[in-house]
């Protein structure tokens, strides 16, 4: 283990972050985030925390680390993932240098979000260190597959490991989130007959009826969706994302595939996102004999056992109220109440019943990026967030 002098000009956060993005952990690596999570497994342990793994998929591990208070106060779950996505056509030479260039630290996952994780560690490091026992205990779930199926945070809701409140590191910038919507991806594959393209009235065209259903979509469903609205994340929305039909020119096209992605607000299942297109289907087949479509929820965005399910909004939470007002009094001015994608704060959420906020060091704009950076300041700043808010919602 690398031993950190107390006399460095860098944030301790700063050091941890640019070890772990020197660690690849994406799907394409072997093991993916096995080594990264020995890494932390070993620097938490180093630094006095309890520390133990919890056994994802063969060498795939959590991390889950704990500062124990005196039993009086709240739990708190600090929660971030260890694996990123492939670094892609990044337009570093090395993209997991962790250099810092003009106040920024580069490399694929400094900003999604291995920052935060290192700013969560040396935040509960920084509380242990300074003697104090708080009331409540702080748990740190370093987490596998939030870029796949979320495997990682899945097992920690199935565990049982409970907290009174969660934070998500995801990238905010200053900002805060206390609801997102849930998530699906969905196919529609449409049926038809091939003809020779000379004789098209013999057969049925798959991609002229993925037409007329793109059409009903757009003008009965889609004014429908932006009326499900939601203060903390707005209204249902849709993006048509993939279509591909028949296989050549000269053919009557007897299949086409389309994919989309749904986001729905809280109150709704995904038996109810289904149900949105198959009444659109089954009306297109009341008026048209010839129409077949069948409707396939995406293996690629299925997890084992839940749902993309939304972060359900709590405002009214010790959690959020504490979010508030460390950032507010942090930054001197209001913070930003921000709308974003899916994160596992929706795991936690719905299927561990802890009420979660989501703010973290970086921008969302840097996430997945070719240039993926975070500022060295929101690394430095986010320790002092996180252990402000732990000492005021533990105490």
């Amino acid at each position: 283990m690398r031993q950190y002098s107390k006399d460095m000009d860098y944030n301790e956060a700063v050091l941890l972050t640019q070890e772990l993005v020197r660690i690849p952990s994406h799907k394409d690596v072997e093991d993916r985030e096995s080594k990264v999570a020995e890494f932390i497994y070993a620097y938490c342990k180093e630094k006095g925390l309890e520390v133990e793994y919890q056994v994802v998929e063969g060498k795939r591990r959590n991390v889950i680390a704990r500062l124990r208070g005196n039993g009086t106060g709240k739990t708190l779950m600090l929660s971030g993932h260890i694996d990123t996505v492939p670094p892609y056509d990044m337009v570093y030479d090395d993209p997991y240098s962790g250099d810092i260039v003009d106040g920024h630290l580069l490399g694929r996952g400094c900003n999604d979000m291995k920052g935060a994780v290192a700013c969560m560690i040396t935040a509960m490091v920084n509380i242990k260190n300074k003697g104090k026992v708080l009331g409540g205990d702080i748990i740190l779930a370093a987490v596998a597959g939030e870029e796949e199926k979320s495997d990682g945070t899945a097992l920690v809701v199935k565990s049982g490991i409970t907290a009174d409140g969660a934070i998500e590191g995801e990238p905010s910038n200053y900002g805060y989130s206390l609801g997102h919507r849930g998530l699906e991806w969905i196919e529609i594959k449409f049926i038809g007959k091939r003809a020779h393209g000379a004789t098209p009235e013999l057969g049925i065209n798959a991609i002229s009826k993925a037409s007329k259903f793109i059409q009903k979509v757009e003008t009965d469903l889609m004014p429908k969706l932006k009326e499900r609205k939601n203060d903390y994340m707005g209204p249902d929305i849709m993006n048509f994302g993939y279509i591909h039909g028949g296989n050549a020119p000269s053919f009557v096209a007897d299949t086409c595939i389309l994919q989309f992605d749904r986001r729905y607000t809280p109150g709704q299942t995904v038996d109810d996102v289904v149900k949105d297109y198959q009444d659109i289907i089954d009306e297109l087949k009341a008026e048209d004999p010839e129409f077949n479509a069948e409707i396939i929820r995406m293996e690629e965005n299925l997890m084992y056992d839940f749902d993309h399910a939304p972060l359900i909004p709590e405002p009214d939470s010790m959690i959020a109220k504490t979010v508030y007002k460390v950032l507010s009094q942090f930054t001197g001015k209001e913070p930003e109440l921000m709308q974003r994608g899916w994160t596992d704060a929706g795991l936690l959420s719905t299927y561990g019943k802890i009420p979660t906020v989501v703010t973290g060091p970086g921008h969302i704009k840097w996430s997945h990026a070719k240039d993926e950076k975070i500022p060295v300041a929101d690394l430095v700043n986010y320790v002092e967030i996180y252990t402000k808010i732990a000492e005021e919602f533990c105490k």
